[in-house]
């Protein structure tokens, strides 16, 4: 019966995502992505080649498989690699990401789509990473004897996999050759029902960031605006209502300094900002060597620069925690930065891992922002305890190429085994 509801339910969806283009942007291109991907793999596949399929649903798992992308590809530079995404807000970004040999949306999953894509792509392996199990693809795939992985997965008790109506999902998790897990709760409830083949190997997001620390850009603004010795508060990804806690202790505190950096750049959202400051603050756009000096309120309107710009924070504030959820706390936390965020981080592992700890704190109002600001501005302890948090967790993708037999990276597979 699950078999027969999910067949009939991806058809439904495939008319809903039809009916639903004529209206709706988002639609519109994953439609339109969708009818394109044979085309090209048409003109792209290279016929004599063989390469290694992953599959994200959207930019946060991309970033999760990035890791193991790249090593393979400096491991073995003539791996060729075809990447696909389900969603737009993974694909427009990253459609010319120089890592992959090819990058496309994953077409509809029907009988008839998985049976195309796999005889087309001929895939040597299939890499889906987290969340992502697309039963057609998966029965294809076993049936072409392509070895399938899944990597940096994550099981909960309710998923569909556990129920008592799940058995066919749950026979699912068999075709795959093996399960990379970040816990052990995960690893646990896989085996509890009868999957052997998995293991505990981490989040691969920990190796991003790292990555993303050693390779972090010079910059000669924040240089600038951090010379004045003034406490820096670094605020990533900021919603409206973070904005009003942060602007308001800023006010509060103006022997502080307050790198705004919103999820939101459009003009609109810059004028909102503006406001609350009274328009005492330096847009990046417009930041000098010298009027940054003038200022106590830089705000970040380009995309690409967070990361590095965390480097130069003392403490660092995570925006959508008031909203759809926090957004990427590690790439604060690699640099031995403490962070804070709203109530909404309890489905994220590392940000209740990090407050169990006394690396991260969560703030429900400006009273307790302004008591955790005043005493991280003044300690570095919980930033150090950050910091080593994100490198005992290193390691997941040397010990996702080892077991899919790929040559190990320099730092050696026997020592990363041990931290894990």
């Amino acid at each position: 019966m699950s078999k027969v509801l999910y067949y009939l339910g991806i058809h439904i969806y495939g008319i809903f995502i039809f009916l639903a283009s004529f209206f709706n942007e988002k639609a519109r291109k994953l439609r339109k992505g969708q009818q394109e991907t044979f085309e090209l793999l048409e003109e792209e596949i290279e016929r004599k080649s063989r390469y290694v399929w992953f599959h994200a649903a959207s930019l946060g798992e991309f970033e999760q498989g990035r890791p193991v992308m790249e090593q393979m590809k400096r491991e073995q530079p003539d791996t060729k690699i075809i990447l696909t995404f389900f969603s737009p807000s993974g694909y427009e970004v990253r459609k010319d990401y120089k890592g992959a040999n090819i990058v496309a949306y994953l077409p509809l999953d029907t009988a008839h789509n998985a049976r195309k894509f796999v005889k087309k792509v001929k895939p040597s392996k299939a890499i889906f990473i987290k969340y992502e199990f697309w039963p057609n693809y998966l029965l294809e795939l076993q049936k072409a004897k392509v070895p399938v992985y899944s990597i940096s997965a994550i099981f909960r008790p309710e998923q569909v996999f556990f129920r008592w109506y799940g058995k066919w999902y749950r026979d699912l998790l068999g075709t795959f050759k093996h399960i990379f897990v970040q816990d052990k709760n995960s690893l646990d409830l896989l085996q509890k029902n009868g999957i052997a083949t998995a293991s505990v190997c981490g989040d691969t997001r920990f190796d991003r960031v790292s990555d993303l620390a050693q390779q972090a850009k010079s910059l000669p603004l924040m240089e600038e605006f951090v010379k004045d010795g003034k406490k820096i508060i670094v605020a990533g990804s900021t919603w409206p209502k973070d904005e009003e806690l942060l602007v308001q202790y800023l006010k509060m505190h103006p022997e502080s300094k307050l790198v705004l950096v919103p999820h939101e750049i459009h003009q609109s959202h810059i004028m909102d900002i503006s406001k609350l400051l009274d328009g005492k603050f330096v847009r990046y756009t417009d930041a000098t060597i010298e009027n940054v000096k003038t200022t106590n309120c830089l705000v970040v309107d380009v995309i690409g620069v967070l990361s590095s710009i965390y480097r130069y924070a003392n403490v660092a504030y995570i925006g959508g925690g008031f909203g759809v959820g926090i957004h990427n706390t590690l790439e604060a936390a690699v640099y031995s930065v403490p962070v804070v965020f709203g109530t909404n981080y309890k489905k994220f592992r590392e940000a209740r891992e990090l407050i169990a700890i006394g690396g991260a704190f969560s703030i429900s109002n400006y009273v307790v922002l302004e008591a955790h600001l005043d005493r991280l501005l003044k300690d570095d302890k919980a930033g150090r305890i950050a910091g080593e948090y994100v490198r005992n967790n290193t390691g997941a993708t040397e010990l996702i190429l080892k077991e899919i037999n790929l040559p190990n990276s320099s730092k050696g597979v026997d020592a990363v085994e041990q931290k894990h």
